[in-house]
């Protein structure tokens, strides 16, 4: 079992989010003393007789209402068993793009609904994209389910309809789980509920530290975007040359074999260096510089890939992306697409369907995609690109679209047709 599990959080407005976070930070002792405090005072300012652990985060909905934009909290918190990296994304219809960042790295995702609404739209919409993006499993967190009086057949009912549509979207039904929790009085959150006899379940904690988690992909085919290209030129070091960056995947070491694309140069890996000292191999996840054993010519945005295991580079990209810009997209459009450290101009040829994720159909051929919708898009690209299947690889397998005009994000985007998948 990883020591370390990634997870997000989604849900609509109002389905207590925030307090479940909270409440997950508090009950596992992973607020500061003063935070505590201040939440305290600002609940008793409130009326409140106990602290409102919503307030642990709600900075983030108090900066919406000011008019600023944010992407995603991280919140780090851990337990004797394991270490958790938590992606907290808005739950406004308008911040659907939010849960892409958050969703993106992700091992696990926790959908919130409140039992007394059950699965609603912007529900259905968060799991499409949680099954876009392949994130392995699911949560159901049947939230306030002490305001339906602790009701087995409305849980029953809220978990068997959200399990039937994440099955529809291709999860396998053991890696969905429905609990019945009250983020507010702490029900199944980290304790187990006297309130909920019916409930032979684990708590949320509990399944967190005991979930199995997909670990990091070092067991994929190794592939190293070049962010630098090291050349002191010093008198200690007159012929240095190496190429700085973090592995996307797989693992690298001294001896390996290895290929330069898009030129598709070959040569061998003679030293692995980072800051504090050489290492005979790397990993998913680690900085490094390569050293390698012919002068070649590589710069930032090329990609160091196993010999045996390369992708093939291409300039014509069948892509499912998800629109993130209140700018619609048509076809034509002249846009950039950034891929690893590679940025290049590129064309939309075509937008080949659109997803609708409460029919779990595809509209074949439609004029625009709009804000948050999810669509089928044809690209071609002025320089070929060594892209993965983002089945395959999710590192390698995506990429940015991004306006060429004021360098705003446009769209995030997975090579190969997931969206097919969805609608089968």
């Amino acid at each position: 079992m990883s020591s370390l599990l990634r997870l997000a959080t989604a849900g609509s407005v109002d389905d207590g989010k925030s307090t479940l976070v909270g409440r997950l930070l508090y009950d596992t002792k992973s607020v500061l003393a003063d935070q505590l405090d201040a939440v305290t005072r600002a609940s008793v300012d409130r009326g409140l007789s106990t602290p409102d652990l919503s307030l642990l985060v709600d900075g983030l909905r108090s900066e919406r209402e000011q008019g600023i934009t944010i992407d995603v909290a991280y919140r780090y918190f851990a337990t004797p068993k394991r270490s958790f990296v938590l992606a907290d994304t808005p739950g406004h219809v308008q911040y659907t793009r939010n849960t892409v960042t958050g969703a993106s790295t992700a091992q696990l995702a926790v959908l919130l609904v409140d039992a007394r609404k059950g699965v609603i739209e912007q529900t259905r919409r968060h799991a499409a994209v949680l099954a876009l993006l392949g994130v392995p499993r699911l949560v159901l967190a049947v939230n306030k389910i002490d305001l339906v009086d602790y009701d087995e057949e409305t849980f029953t009912v809220i978990a068997k309809e959200f399990t039937d549509h994440a099955t529809s979207l291709g999860y396998p039904a053991g890696s969905v789980l429905s609990i019945p929790v009250s983020a507010l009085v702490g029900d199944n959150v980290v304790d187990r509920s006297d309130e909920t006899p019916w409930y032979d379940g684990p708590t949320l904690l509990e399944h967190l530290e005991n979930v199995p988690a997909a670990p990091d992909p070092h067991d994929a085919p190794f592939r190293f975007p070049v962010q630098y290209v090291i050349r002191p030129r010093t008198p200690e070091h007159p012929d240095y040359r190496g190429y700085a960056g973090q592995v996307a995947a797989g693992t690298v070491r001294r001896g390996d074999e290895v290929v330069v694309l898009p030129a598709g140069l070959r040569t061998t890996v003679e030293g692995i260096d980072t800051a504090d000292g050489p290492l005979d191999e790397a990993a998913a996840g680690r900085s490094v510089t390569l050293l390698l054993a012919d002068d070649l010519d590589i710069s930032r945005g090329d990609v160091i890939a196993a010999a045996g295991e390369a992708p093939v580079p291409t300039d014509e990209l069948a892509a499912t992306v998800a629109w993130l810009s209140e700018k619609p997209l048509r076809p034509g459009a002249r846009v950039l697409l950034k891929h690893g450290t590679r940025t290049v101009q590129a064309f939309v040829e075509e937008l080949s369907a659109r997803f609708d994720e409460q029919k779990l159909s595809t509209v074949d051929a439609p004029d625009a995609l709009q804000l948050n919708e999810i669509g089928q898009v044809r690209i071609r690209t002025a320089e070929p690109l060594p892209v993965d299947d983002y089945a395959v690889n999710r590192r390698t397998g995506s990429f940015l679209v991004i306006d060429a005009g004021d360098g705003t994000t446009l769209a995030a985007g997975l090579v190969g047709a997931p969206l097919s998948v969805l609608s089968s």
